[in-house]
């Protein structure tokens, strides 16, 4: 196998990762079902019931008040393997507060909830594929994987096509962050080049002054430059 062969093939992250232990639980053991072609066969988005709200992209402004943290802007365009813009694609993102729980009933993470922050939200990419978000810059939290276990700062992101068959989902760290070389998650895309793509890039002409940094993710679909994504088959 040639070098370059060897590093597209660490491209994306494995099914079954040893090391991030969740994985040798769900990893399919069994050959897959083929899936009838008509069941994906959706006449309509999936989304196209739930319509975008005016703060669905602004995570800032979905309560009362404030929520606690470093704001930030996140912002790229989702594009195919020949860089063609991908319109008119449903962009989500979760995550975790600045003090880096979630909000929700199963996380037991002794760290404060906000109440001022829901930590998800909801973009449509424009006639040239970009999305933006406002968000609050995530917290590293403990996940009890191994010993001493803590997972970076990252927002999960997942995109929808016109049906819920091209669901796909990904994650986006921040630059420089010393946990990536500790985490399992990040590490099971062995490519170097793949791992960068799963990092954003400050970007200064996003940042808005006196108000928050920016910060660039593009999303590549397919081909040699693609995303890395979970569990894609």
């Amino acid at each position: 196998m040639s070098d370059r062969h060897a590093l597209e093939a660490g491209s994306q992250p494995p099914l079954l990762y040893p090391p991030y232990k969740s994985t040798v639980k769900r990893a399919p053991t069994q050959p897959l079902i083929v899936i009838p072609e008509r069941f994906a066969s959706l006449a309509t988005p999936v989304y196209g019931y739930l319509p975008i709200g005016e703060a669905d992209n602004d995570l800032t402004r979905q309560h009362a008040g404030e929520p606690q943290g470093e704001r930030i802007i996140v912002a790229g365009r989702v594009l195919d393997e020949d860089g063609r813009a991908v319109p008119h694609t449903l962009v989500e993102l979760w995550q975790c507060n600045a003090a880096g729980r979630y909000r929700h009933a199963k996380d037991k993470h002794p760290a404060p909830i906000d109440p001022n922050f829901s930590g998800a939200g909801r973009s449509i990419t424009d006639a040239e594929g970009r999305y933006r978000f406002v968000t609050i810059k995530p917290g590293a939290y403990p996940w009890g994987n191994h010993d001493n276990a803590w997972r970076p700062a990252h927002l999960h992101f997942s995109l929808f096509g016109h049906s819920i068959a091209t669901r796909l989902v990904t994650q986006m760290y921040f630059p420089n962050d010393p946990l990536c070389a500790w985490d399992p998650m990040f590490q099971s895309v062995r490519d170097p080049r793949a791992q960068q793509r799963l990092v954003s890039q400050f970007d200064l002409s996003l940042t808005e002054p006196n108000w928050a940094l920016g910060y660039r993710f593009d999303i590549v679909l397919r081909g040699r430059d693609s995303t890395p994504f979970e569990a894609r088959v």
